[in-house]
């Protein structure tokens, strides 16, 4: 009995063991300048690279494009993708750029892994954008991106 008792701990131990390596696996990181087949993606700083690459949030209320309202196309920062039109954007005091609308096809959204958001990304790239989120009632389209400015660039209308 004091042999089966001491075999079940030890594989008990085992498996507690294996299962705490496997969370502690660092995930294989991305490069910030791989090519999409047909060009080289944009070199991003550190800063660019935390938010895009390693699904980052730039504090709110700091994003650049956060309070710009000139007309325009605003485009992925990682593969200059155009993602949303400025005739989207509106303001929700959150502390990010708002949209309600993307360009048909730009952006992705994936369920987030705890189940309670839902992410944004490039469809072209991948790259992390923010989140979006549904039923708040800031635009008859009931629908919010919440967009990390230093995930995109903002090309003015001509």
């Amino acid at each position: 009995m004091k042999t089966i008792i001491s075999k079940s701990i030890l594989v008990a131990g085992l498996v507690c063991i294996c299962s705490l390596m496997a969370c502690a696996q660092k995930q294989q990181k991305e490069s910030p300048s791989k090519t999409n087949g047909k060009m080289e993606w944009n070199k991003l700083t550190a800063e660019e690279e935390d938010v895009i690459v390693h699904k980052g949030t730039e504090y709110p209320g700091t994003g650049t494009l956060l309070k710009n309202t000139a007309k325009g196309t605003y485009t992925c920062k990682r593969c200059n993708a155009a993602l949303y039109r400025s005739e989207s954007k509106f303001e929700s005091s959150c502390g990010w750029p708002s949209f309600d609308d993307e360009i048909k096809g730009a952006v992705i959204r994936i369920p987030d892994a705890d189940g309670s958001r839902t992410e944004i990304v490039c469809a072209n790239c991948k790259a992390h954008l923010g989140h979006v989120f549904l039923g708040e009632g800031f635009t008859a389209k009931n629908t919010r991106n919440c967009v990390n400015s230093i995930s995109m660039n903002f090309v003015p209308d001509k």
